[in-house]
């Protein structure tokens, strides 16, 4: 990684315990109200469905959303109930934004065909093992809906959710336990690694 990234970290829907799966100096969270208990780490309420992420652009070398995209609606009506607006694409936008040059956005997420995507009655955005294409390469698909940021992904796979709460390299065991869920068809949970690319920042 390189390491020129600012050596902070937001994870979005932090709960009192944020994840911080690059080991940053300095960490902060988001969630949609305000949190008894959230002391250690920088805290900032916003609904990230309705509301911008509520820092300035280029500010992180990395994000990271664990079990929270799924939570994202697709498409909601507009406030005066003539138009339509696109959350998950408005969020990915953010994403993009708040990150600097090369930062990096490490999601977790119960995705299809697996049976978790579906049971939690609050999962309203269903993830498959090819949405990140929408938002990736020189002209991501996503650009049709609004979406204007760009990310390579580093990773996009498959993996065993207790053993993916890092961007650590998988100990031996743990690449065995992924190789043996796979074989069995226990596979649910689908990781994005993907990097920011944008022009550097001016500072």
């Amino acid at each position: 990684m390189a390491t020129s990234l600012p050596d902070i970290h937001l994870d979005l829907g932090c709960g009192t315990v944020p994840r911080n799966p690059y080991g940053r100096t300095r960490l902060c969270g988001v969630d949609i109200r305000a949190l008894d208990g959230a002391t250690g780490f920088e805290f900032r309420a916003a609904n990230l469905t309705l509301e911008p992420i509520p820092y300035p652009d280029d500010t992180f070398g990395s994000l990271s959303a664990f079990d929270f995209v799924e939570h994202v609606p697709r498409i909601l009506g507009t406030a005066d109930g003539k138009g339509t607006r696109f959350p998950f694409i408005e969020l990915m936008n953010e994403v993009w934004r708040v990150l600097a040059p090369g930062g990096r956005f490490f999601a977790l997420t119960p995705a299809v065909p697996g049976l978790p995507a579906f049971q939690d009655p609050t999962h309203v955005n269903f993830i498959t093992e090819d949405t990140h294409r929408y938002f990736c390469g020189d002209e991501p698909t996503g650009r049709m809906y609004g979406f204007n940021g760009q990310f390579n992904a580093l990773r996009a796979e498959w993996v065993v959710d207790r053993d993916s709460h890092t961007a650590t390299p998988l100990r031996w065991q743990q690449q065995f336990r992924r190789w043996r869920r796979r074989v069995k068809g226990k596979l649910v949970y689908f990781l994005w690694e993907l990097e920011a690319v944008k022009p550097p920042a001016s500072r």
